[in-house]
């Protein structure tokens, strides 16, 4: 029977879980990594970026004249940007002067138009100039990553149910990078009702601790660590905080690819 994706949006999800053997070698624990780099533009914001733009298509949001904005570090923006040309929107993305080359050559070769916001202002600057810009033009729709419902409904449908049936319920911990919070929280609230010894910890950067009490301040771990708390962020589900030196991050990004051959 022939097996035939209506467009590449419908590719989203089902991404396998992979034991983790040398990095993990000695511990009393099994680790394993969900591979979300199997979507189909390498992570795990393709999911919220087909969830907010299916959202805002049912609540009749968007219209032929529409044009959508986000402030981004990366990631979503490149989610919304495939979904965007695979549905025919226009797209304008704000994002700090910071993030990578490679990643602002990405956006623009799927046909989004990018506004650089001062790197020492953070996210918090590229989140500014979308309200901005949406405010003075009735054209714009603002998904807003960081207070949009459907970015952890889009968890709780779907990344914490395959966590779930693929481990048998054998999951006793979810450790996930706190960037806008979706991830944390919708897993979190999708799992804790069926093994509420489920713990969940959200990862930030030591260079800014916000989750933590601490101020924000410049970092390089990309995706992560926003600099403020998200709306759509539940600390209350959160059970514990780890801060994470950039050093050690990159660092054991570069083991996982020589040691695991998974590159994130």
């Amino acid at each position: 029977m022939a097996r035939i994706y209506s467009d590449i949006t419908r590719t989203i999800g089902e991404t396998p879980l992979v034991r983790l053997n040398r990095l993990a070698a000695g511990l009393e624990a099994t680790v394993l990594v969900k591979l979300e780099c199997f979507n189909p533009l390498s992570s795990v914001k393709d999911r919220i970026g087909v969830s907010m733009i299916e959202a805002a298509e049912r609540e009749g949001r968007i219209g032929p004249d529409t044009i959508l904005i986000e402030p981004t570090s990366g990631n979503t923006g490149i989610a919304l940007a495939f979904v965007c040309a695979a549905r025919g929107y226009r797209l304008v993305l704000t994002m700090p002067e910071t993030m990578s080359l490679e990643r602002r050559k990405l956006l623009r070769a799927l046909g989004a138009e990018l506004v650089l916001t001062p790197g020492e202002e953070g996210m918090k600057g590229a989140v500014r100039r979308a309200e901005e810009l949406a405010a003075q033009d009735p054209r714009y729709l603002l998904l807003n990553q960081f207070g949009n419902p459907a970015n952890p409904d889009i968890h709780r449908r779907t990344t914490a149910l395959e966590i779930w049936r693929d481990t048998d319920g054998a999951v006793d911990i979810v450790v996930a990078g706190v960037g806008t919070g979706g991830t944390i929280t919708g897993v979190a609230e999708a799992l804790k009702p069926l093994k509420p010894s489920l713990q969940a910890v959200a990862v930030e950067p030591a260079a800014s601790p916000v989750l933590s009490g601490g101020p924000p301040g410049r970092h390089r771990i990309q995706g992560i660590g926003a600099g403020f708390v998200p709306d759509v962020l539940r600390l209350d589900l959160v059970d514990e905080i780890i801060q994470v030196k950039d050093d050690d991050a990159i660092r054991t990004a570069r083991r996982l690819a020589r040691e695991e051959g998974i590159l994130v």
